[in-house]
């Protein structure tokens, strides 16, 4: 089962290690001591807090953009894993955004995809809707 330091959850998470810190002595987030004897947060905890995280906080408005493509690379942390025979349904949370992945159940399985693991969601779609906001 993955571990993750303070500094590590708080990059996922999207905030800084004084917040994940904060939280860890308030009890909001659990913690373990890892091998060095530092505070950590097991993956599963992990992701868990990250599904809480993104149900409580309202998505933010779209900033401004000009003339700008969104990236379609979504760091995050796997927070399920639904395997039947075949296929396999993974789900990301990647700050407030949560993503789902069908795919096989030999690559769920070969890529080791669980709760708490750090995966990358991948997006690529044959058509890409790009709009700019009125200006200001």
């Amino acid at each position: 089962m993955p571990t993750y330091r303070i500094s590590e959850a708080a990059r996922l998470l999207g905030v800084s290690d004084d917040t994940v810190r904060r939280w860890a002595d308030t009890g909001r987030i659990p913690t373990v001591t890892d091998e060095a004897g530092r505070k950590a947060v097991d993956g599963p905890d992990l992701a868990a807090f990250a599904q809480q995280l993104a149900a409580e906080e309202q998505a933010p408005a779209p900033s401004p953009v000009v003339s700008e493509s969104a990236r379609n690379r979504f760091p995050g942390i796997v927070t399920r894993v639904l395997r039947d025979g075949v296929m396999a349904q993974v789900e990301i949370q990647a700050g407030p955004h949560r993503l789902v992945s069908l795919m096989t159940r030999e690559a769920a399985d070969e890529l080791g995809l669980e709760p708490g693991v750090v995966a990358i969601g991948a997006v690529k779609a044959t058509n890409v809707v790009v709009e700019l906001p009125e200006h200001r």
